[in-house]
């Protein structure tokens, strides 16, 4: 996957934008003179969310400064329509009943998008994109993966999607210190895992000569994280390439919560710590010896979870390690969407060659640096072809909290520079390479292609069955959690065996054999179509193959 290393805005792009802020930018001007001259711009309406986070004199979503040059500079007269970001399918169900759709909708949830298609208020774009598109067109030439996943079950191509940079969505933190004292080593199997967590809680591993640590927590995100270890954070498994209900996945978990709830080594009242807040702050005071998280940013763990460590016990040692390996085989976390839909066009759009334009407009490089950094000399300056931005809070309130949603089809992974590096990000900060360091440990420790992927795929890349199905699954799911809970946390009075089958005799009751049927049939049908683990690992291998040249360059 190729990227750029950071250069200068082109020149175009910031004479454009000088024009702009020096009030040129009016609404009489309907024209768009391009390589091939003169054209006549057309009007199209495009979606963007309202997170109403704009500054009351920077105008609204739909009318501010960086609409104002949107129009100004790209292919066509667009009025923005603002979708509420807290509850976007009801506005987004009201516009496409009513026939007022916007052209081009820009929509992160394929829960919303997906019944679009269903219902036919879609427009195909293979066409669009062969006739009226250079940017796009040579983008998904180049990376035909955003072919794949955007082709709906009929073969034709609906979604535009961009290509994210890629980082692990999970991991586990240790507290090394506690390994030294105790003369341990990090875990390697969920059994030794449960030994070491053992250790942490019994051995007095804090010296303060009480029992009062855990040895892990399964609070909050811990959970999933830890449900990921054994291959049992989605409900549904491939064996024998046949999607099907992960029951000897999730009797391993729940049987491994079981024995670290019965001997101690976990809060007694895990249960109740919904959003594990609880357990975050036991881990931050010093109570909890290692920490399953959810988080794509190294920098995020050190700020929220690393240093307040530290703060509270100045002796504290953490690092990360790698998923132990369980019955079910050694996996990595998930990761990032690297492929993500974003973008679809109305069956209603009256002029959809100008909204492929638009698209092209807005996928191009130029554009979405402008979009991302602002002008220079006002917002950020190049100091050896590194945006600097100059003041953060002018910066965030006329650039980032306006531009945040222009940038929907912004492919990250192609533009990740050594400007991302928290060596260069935090040039001025006596600590870069220790967060260097520390960002280069997490990438190493949960991005290594020699083990499995422990879900079919993202979670945006999975399918959502019919609705009445859809109600029985999320249903049928409450009820086993329950199930399993129970068996969790009654010691001898209801096992993990007597669970597994009043799971299985509830799952039947609630549709499971016409939900299990659905998903085989899904999986048959679309998995040359869907971004599977083959697909994520090539990206990942490509893009670390790239991260390592762009630290070399970085350093020199």
């Amino acid at each position: 996957m190729k990227k750029n290393i950071w250069v200068a805005i082109p020149l175009a792009a910031v004479v454009a934008l000088g024009s702009v802020m020096a009030g040129c930018a009016k609404e009489e001007d309907k024209t768009n003179t391009g390589e091939a001259g003169q054209e006549t711009k057309k009007d199209i309406t495009v979606s963007i969310y309202d997170r109403g986070i704009i500054a009351q004199d920077e105008g609204t979503v739909e009318s501010n400064r960086w609409t104002n040059w949107v129009n100004a500079n790209g292919p066509a007269n667009v009025k923005f329509v603002a979708i509420p970001r807290t509850n976007p399918a009801e506005k987004i169900n009201v516009l496409f009943a009513s026939g007022s759709a916007p052209d081009l909708l820009f929509e992160f949830a394929p829960s919303i998008r997906n019944p679009l298609y269903e219902q036919k208020q879609l427009m195909p774009i293979d066409d669009l994109i062969e006739k009226y598109s250079v940017d796009y067109k040579k983008l998904i030439n180049e990376y035909p993966v955003l072919k794949k996943v955007g082709t709906k079950s009929d073969g034709k191509l609906y979604e535009f999607g961009r290509l994210a940079w890629v980082e692990p969505a999970r991991g586990f933190l240790i507290r090394t210190d506690w390994l030294k004292k105790l003369n341990l080593e990090a875990p390697k199997t969920t059994e030794e895992l449960y030994n070491v967590a053992k250790a942490f809680t019994e051995q007095d591993p804090d010296g303060n000569g009480k029992k009062d640590t855990f040895g892990l927590t399964v609070s909050g995100n811990a959970e999933l994280t830890m449900r990921q270890v054994f291959g049992s954070s989605s409900k549904w498994v491939l064996k024998n390439d046949q999607l099907v209900p992960n029951w000897d996945e999730q009797t391993d978990y729940y049987g491994f919560v079981k024995r670290l709830y019965d001997e101690g080594m976990i809060d007694r009242d895990f249960s109740m710590d919904k959003n594990g807040a609880k357990a975050k702050q036991d881990f931050i005071n010093g109570k909890i010896g290692i920490y399953p998280f959810l988080d794509t940013s190294s920098m995020s763990i050190i700020q929220n979870l690393i240093d307040p460590l530290k703060k509270n016990v100045a002796s504290a040692d953490v690092t990360f390690f790698a998923y132990p390996k369980s019955k079910a085989g050694a996996f990595i976390p998930t990761v990032g969407n690297p492929v993500q839909m974003v973008g679809v066009v109305s069956a209603t759009a009256k002029n959809p060659d100008s909204v492929m334009k638009f698209v092209d407009f807005i996928v191009r490089e130029s554009t979405m640096q402008t979009l991302q950094y602002g002008v220079e000399g006002t917002h950020y300056k190049l100091t050896d072809g590194v945006p600097e931005i100059m003041d953060a809070a002018k910066h965030k309130k006329e650039v980032g909290d306006i531009t945040v949603d222009m940038r929907m089809l912004h492919n990250t992974a192609l533009e990740f520079g050594k400007a991302d590096l928290p060596l260069v990000k935090y040039k001025n900060d006596p600590r870069k390479q220790e967060y260097q360091n520390f960002y280069e440990l997490y990438r190493k420790t949960y991005l290594t292609l020699d083990k499995s992927y422990p879900e079919l795929t993202v979670s945006q890349h999975m399918p959502a069955p019919p609705k009445n199905l859809a109600t029985s699954e999320t249903n049928a799911e409450k009820a086993m959690t329950d199930i399993w809970m129970k068996a969790v946390v009654s010691g001898d009075k209801y096992t993990i065996q007597q669970a597994v089958q009043d799971a299985q005799d509830n799952w039947r009751k609630g549709d499971g054999k016409e939900i299990e049927e659905w998903y085989k049939n899904w999986y048959t049908t679309n998995k040359d179509n869907t971004m599977l683990p083959k697909d994520i690992y090539e990206i990942i291998k490509q893009q670390n193959e790239e991260l390592d040249k762009i630290i070399q360059e970085a350093k020199k």
